[in-house]
């Protein structure tokens, strides 16, 4: 069987295992903190991150390299549309959540209120900065206008069937759901949208996870929030 590298709020380790659970792809899951640089783990990715796929085939390492292999590999869903151009919004729609959603939302607050908890002094660890959250934060209300602008013409983000689009955003919100910092009553479109994805089996796994020493929200697991 095949072994996952992943840490539990990465959004990118997210979006693999959700895309495994979309595909019934099984696979052993091994909690990895990129940090602490493991050699074990950098012999496997020089780069260090999360995740990496390692099974009998050989190693992939990349988010971006699973995902596009796991799409290729088939299985039980089919996460892109036949169409040129619908793929071509898909992986628009990808960039956009993996890139600019990332930098200017998750890598803040998530990196503030998660990672630096969990890291010591000499790995960056410490005191959050609350200035990079706020405006994580502040960011996060303009990207979930602009979700429920695309949902207001589709009936998901990239059209009108599921795609890794959604799977994308929703592995990226998911970890905002943890720490419960989306606002959800505010954007009713997007709060309907994202209860479809945490209903769906394949994000059973995901409301399972619990830090240690950092309870979720209170409404994490609530399929009805």
């Amino acid at each position: 069987m095949a072994t996952l590298f992943h840490n539990p709020l990465c959004p990118f380790s997210r979006k693999i295992r959700l895309i495994m659970g979309e595909k019934k792809f099984a696979a052993d899951m091994v909690e990895e903190r990129p940090w602490e640089r493991r050699l074990d783990f950098l012999m496997l990715n020089p780069s260090g991150e999360v995740p990496v796929l390692e099974g009998e085939v050989g190693t992939i390492a990349g988010h971006y390299a699973i995902s596009e292999w796991l799409e290729e590999k088939g299985g039980a869903a089919k996460l892109f549309p036949d169409s040129g151009l619908g793929r071509a919004e898909v992986r628009r729609l990808i960039s956009w959540f993996d890139d600019k959603f990332h930098k200017e939302v998750g890598s803040l607050i998530i990196h503030e209120k998660i990672d630096r908890r969990f890291m010591n002094h000499e790995q960056g660890g410490g005191t959050p900065d609350m200035e990079n959250v706020r405006i994580g934060l502040h960011n996060l209300k303009i990207h979930l206008e602009y979700i429920c602008y695309l949902l207001s013409q589709r009936d998901w983000l990239a059209g009108q069937e599921l795609s890794l689009a959604d799977i994308t955003a929703a592995a990226h919100l998911s970890c905002l759901d943890y720490t419960g910092d989306v606002v959800w009553r505010e954007w009713p479109d997007a709060r309907e949208w994202y209860a479809k994805l945490k209903s769906r089996p394949s994000f059973r796994s995901l409301l399972s996870d619990h830090l240690a020493g950092l309870r979720p929200a209170s409404h994490y697991t609530d399929l009805d929030f």
